[in-house]
């Protein structure tokens, strides 16, 4: 079919000329070495020849080559249309890394590629893009080297690294991060690369299926848990606290089950009593019967919060399930966490390359991010309310027209209750209500 649709010359079935095929093979290569001028000549000598013996047909399909090469020379062009160059970033997450690497040679880009290094959380981004140049340049005393290397990021070894390519391979090499211009926009575009090929990776199936399988191990299961779920709480010193709850399985993140709680009623800034509440709320359905329960419960917080976790689960009477609480460590950073299986006697850690502490981070830091983006709204929500949508009868537009009338929110808190009965639309009775409200702190 592509061969019939003219996308394929079919060299699999012998149905074009070896001679041909072997000429297209070589304008490929041509153009993959960064050769663009000189096979645009190439091609439009060509294309004289074929007009010259009246095979029109042909002429009019090298001149489309030529149009689409030039297009993709315009889409490839770099500044000042020379260089070689390589654009090299790294990012890092709970779960992973990758580096994403652009070529670029004689001022066109050749293409670009996603490396993803094992490493373990507590490395940097620094450290991870030293180590990968250090085994992707000198590794191989085969590979081409360009003049300029842009970076996302800088590490103090830069200088060996630079000393060592000049004695290996006598080249010179300049490693930059500072740029401006269409080279900042590639370096711009690496790094937009590197996350969003890391993000894909970490969202496939396959990659989280491991990683469960790899918590069963760690936790000892005799199969992987299909359900994972965690919480976490947020606020601003007490205000507007919410929790969250998300929920993961071996497909990835199962974001229609995400919940949001709302806690009402208990002591600004109680991360205790905000979790009873949120887990009480959660739970309390599901001991009745309705809803799916995790395999695993996950609490972030330690060893007070899965003491609170275990107490809400044995006053609802829930069927047993896995709690596994997280806590920092002394230094608070990635890779260095202390996890507690079901009660706090139960103490261990996992290596920071381990892929079930990834996943434990990547669920943990998803449901810290949701639990913030609910704080956040909530919080803006609260501050730009106005105090007059507690007043029963006033409306969007009696309270516009209100509001107009007095100049403001604050004016019309200065306002008398006989000045407030004067504005338009406004009876006696109404104004009572809402100077009441006005002023009822």
């Amino acid at each position: 079919m592509q061969y019939q649709i003219k996308r394929c010359k079919a060299p699999c079935v012998n149905l074009v000329d070896p001679a041909e095929y072997a000429e297209d093979v070589r304008h490929s290569v041509m153009f993959l070495e960064g050769r663009s001028n000189a096979l645009a000549e190439e091609l439009s000598r060509n294309m004289e020849k074929a007009a010259m013996a009246l095979d029109f047909e042909r002429a009019a399909e090298i001149r489309d080559q030529i149009g689409i090469l030039r297009r993709v020379q315009d889409q490839q062009s770099m500044e000042g249309g020379s260089g070689n160059v390589d654009i090299v970033s790294a990012v890092v997450s709970p779960g992973g890394a990758c580096v994403h690497l652009i070529s670029v040679r004689s001022g066109r880009v050749l293409g670009s590629k996603n490396f993803f290094p094992q490493v373990a959380i507590e490395e940097s981004v620094s450290e991870v893009l030293q180590a990968f140049l250090e085994q992707y340049y000198l590794g191989s005393m085969e590979r081409d080297l360009p003049s300029e290397l842009i970076v996302n990021t800088v590490h103090e070894d830069f200088d060996t690294l630079i000393d060592a390519l000049r004695e290996l391979r006598s080249v010179e090499l300049v490693i930059t991060h500072r740029v401006r211009g269409t080279r900042a926009r590639w370096q711009q575009l690496a790094l937009t690369n590197a996350e969003q090929a890391l993000g894909a990776r970490l969202a496939s199936r396959q990659h989280l299926a491991a990683r469960f399988q790899a918590l069963a191990d760690a936790l000892d299961l005799e199969e992987p848990p299909t359900r994972l779920e965690c919480f976490d709480i947020s606020h601003s010193s007490g205000e507007a606290t919410v929790a969250s709850c998300v929920v993961f399985g071996p497909e990835g993140a199962l974001k229609s089950d995400y919940r949001r709680y709302n806690i009402e009623g208990v002591t600004a800034g109680d991360d205790y009593a905000a979790m009873h509440q949120a887990l009480s709320r959660r739970f309390r359905k599901a001991a009745e019967g309705e809803g799916k329960l995790p395999d695993i419960l996950l609490v972030d917080g330690g060893k007070g919060q899965l003491n609170m976790a275990r107490e809400v689960l044995q006053e609802l009477a829930v069927p047993d399930l896995i709690l596994l609480g997280v806590a920092k460590g002394v230094t608070r950073k990635p890779g260095f966490e202390t996890l507690y299986l079901n009660d706090a006697a139960h103490e261990f850690t996992l290596p920071g390359d381990s892929p079930a502490l990834h996943l434990i981070q990547q669920v943990r830091d998803e449901a810290h991010r949701f639990a913030i983006t609910g704080h956040r709204a909530r919080r803006g929500k609260a501050r730009t309310t106005s105090t007059l949508e507690n007043v029963p009868g006033i409306g969007p537009k009696r309270r516009r027209e209100l509001l107009k009338h007095f100049g403001g929110l604050q004016e019309l808190c200065r306002a008398s209750l006989d000045e407030i009965a004067k504005a338009p639309g406004i009876s006696k009775k109404l104004a009572e209500s809402i100077y009441a409200t006005l002023h009822s702190e």
